[in-house]
């Protein structure tokens, strides 16, 4: 008798060489153009992460996200690189209070057993402690929005319902 372990939800923290990053991986069952559409399109940022976006999918465009239905409360930011193909950067701040911009990459790929695989890398990250501590919290909040995406995509249950934003 064989035992298989199928990985859903994994997290790292590892030093490169030009600092600290963070990954963050997903499998989640659904088309990989419909879960990478989550994550360039602004239907789609609306599914699982803002209320409203806006986005233009292209390096040098800019995301907008908002967090209530006026717009009035919103985070914009650059698209650094966009790849049709699967793979999207961005800038972002790791926390409200944040200056500095980490940069955010995701890339999805298809699976033909599981459905798709979301790699979700951010960094680099300094070695300071205010850093390190932004840092973990804002991957516990990828970590939080991950699941929602696949919460979203595999039951249609969307937990913002129960966590609003």
């Amino acid at each position: 008798m064989s035992c298989e372990l199928s990985v859903v939800s994994y997290s790292m923290v590892r030093r490169e060489a030009n600092g600290i990053w963070v990954t963050l991986k997903e499998t989640i069952a659904a088309p990989a153009e419909e879960v990478f559409a989550c994550f360039s399109t602004p239907e789609g940022l609306t599914r699982w992460l803002s209320v409203g976006a806006e986005l233009e999918a292209r390096p040098g465009g800019v995301m907008t996200l908002a967090w209530d239905r006026d717009f009035e409360r919103t985070l914009t930011v650059q698209v650094r690189e966009f790849e049709p193909e699967g793979r999207i950067t961005f800038d972002w701040f790791p926390d409200p209070l944040s200056e500095e911009c980490v940069p955010v990459q995701v890339t999805v790929t298809g699976d033909v057993e599981h459905g798709a695989k979301v790699i979700l890398r951010q960094g680099p990250f300094k070695e300071e402690v205010e850093t390190l501590i932004a840092m973990a919290d804002g991957a516990e909040s990828w970590r939080w929005y991950l699941c929602n995406l696949r919460s979203v995509l595999e039951t249609r249950h969307d937990m913002r319902a129960v966590r609003p934003l």
